[in-house]
């Protein structure tokens, strides 16, 4: 089952990485956490970058590349349509329904800096 998240005050970014431009994917609601790789695309990195200013994905690193995220592991299962501004316009499992662990955390690398 996807649902469309509802969120109002929603942060996105990217820790760990060479640049604000990469890194692990963290989502702000009630704190940071991270996101799980279960799904995760090109597409869906196309509106992290997007929402971040950072241009185009260039690559999408699972098993925790940039390193385990602490805390909460707020969404998986990410299903972006590509067309998105934001990451809270894509759907997923919901709030804080892993399909995975830290472990799996996943991150992106854009191409800009």
């Amino acid at each position: 089952m996807t649902v469309m998240l509802d969120w109002y005050l929603v942060n996105v970014r990217l820790v760990g990485g060479h640049s604000r431009c990469a890194g692990r994917v963290e989502v702000l609601h009630r704190g940071q956490g991270t996101v799980c790789e279960h799904f995760w695309d090109m597409v869906d990195a196309a509106v992290v970058c997007r929402e971040l200013d950072c241009g185009e994905p260039v690559d999408v690193l699972g098993d925790a590349h940039f390193g385990s995220g602490s805390g909460p592991i707020w969404l998986s299962t990410v299903m972006c349509t590509g067309s998105e501004f934001t990451l809270k316009n894509c759907g997923s499992a919901g709030w804080g329904k892993p399909v995975c662990d830290h472990r799996q955390d996943v991150g992106v690398i854009c191409s800009g800096e």
